[in-house]
């Protein structure tokens, strides 16, 4: 009897340290739809599980904002070809993403043209790169 209790305590143990590497949370605060924005990349953080990179974008006036904008893990980037020599601090790039839903400066990242002018799928799809960008 006290191995079976042994027994269903590791199994307990197991299953329980194995759900969070499942846990995802939603991505329903950002929009259905893509917007455009260009600008300025002033940090990158090819970081696990999500990677960030922050843009300096003019607004409707000409002031500096600071977006927030999420993609996919450095294994997923790295597997479409993105490394940390890809996009650089100081590099003007355009971005396709799904807006915040609350209207603040951030946003899921779909596509990113790096100066270079090639266009890769930052969300970790490898999905070919939009005729229109």
């Amino acid at each position: 009897m006290r191995f079976t209790s042994i027994l269903g305590v590791a199994a307990i143990c197991v299953v329980g340290a194995a759900l969070p590497v499942g846990a995802h949370h939603s991505h329903g605060n950002y929009e259905d739809t893509f917007m455009d924005i260009a600008g300025v990349v002033k940090e990158v953080h090819l970081v696990v599980p999500h990677s960030w990179i922050y843009l300096e974008v003019m607004d409707a006036n000409g002031e500096p904002q600071m977006w927030a904008m999420e993609a996919t893990g450095r294994t997923g980037l790295q597997r479409v070809g993105i490394t940390a020599d890809y996009v650089k601090p100081g590099d003007a790039v355009k971005a396709r993403c799904h807006h915040l839903r609350d209207g603040s400066n951030g946003c899921l990242l779909g596509f990113l043209k790096a100066k270079d002018g090639t266009v890769k799928d930052w969300d970790g799809n490898n999905a070919p790169a939009p005729a229109d960008f």
